[in-house]
């Protein structure tokens, strides 16, 4: 019995030091020298050095002054991420999107955009196409009483294109950059 039992019990406890414990290690070490940054969260600091959230991950921005992101079945809980699993004939899809379109409409600028209405697969999409960025355009302007001119410009210079893929703009970069404008103060 201890024939088939010895080599058994080293087996496991050669394979867990190598795929528990080595792996797990060599692939954390080549990640921290290569790709720091990406490795520890992609967090996104403040002026302050202040962990203000990831560029990977959206967040809740609720208020007129702030771009909105993108609609998220999980509440922006990166432990409950995902799609609603609404179908397109559910009755609570279209009562939500209805809801969101609602609440997101600018005056006198047509349609509100899809990426303000939809979620994403994970629910955590950080991105906004730049239609969606610039619906909102007026909107913040008027809140913080700055210059439409002057928000369009910081969505054209935080849109962001890849090889592949449409362009996009990271609603982060954008709420941290209202922040940094001159007369950036919210309208009481």
């Amino acid at each position: 019995m201890s024939s088939v039992l010895r080599p058994a019990v080293s087996l496991i406890v050669l394979m867990t030091l190598i795929t528990g414990v080595a792996y797990p290690l060599v692939v954390t070490g080549v990640a921290q020298v290569a790709f720091p940054e990406q490795a520890n969260g992609s967090l996104v600091y403040d002026d302050h050095e202040k962990v203000r959230g990831s560029e990977l991950i959206a967040q809740s921005f609720t208020g007129e002054e702030w771009f909105h992101p993108r609609p998220s079945a999980g509440a922006y809980a990166t432990v409950a991420s995902g799609a609603s699993n609404l179908s397109p004939s559910n009755p609570a899809l279209a009562t939500r999107v209805g809801e969101d379109a609602a609440r997101e409409k600018v005056e006198n600028q047509g349609a509100v955009p899809l990426n303000l209405l939809t979620t994403s697969g994970s629910g955590l999409d950080p991105h906004l196409s730049p239609a969606a960025a610039d619906y909102q355009v007026a909107r913040i302007a008027a809140a913080r009483n700055l210059p439409r001119e002057a928000v369009q410009k910081m969505v054209a210079e935080n849109t962001r294109t890849s090889l592949i893929g449409p362009p996009v703009v990271n609603v982060l970069d954008l709420n941290l950059g209202l922040d940094r404008l001159p007369s950036g103060k919210v309208a009481n």
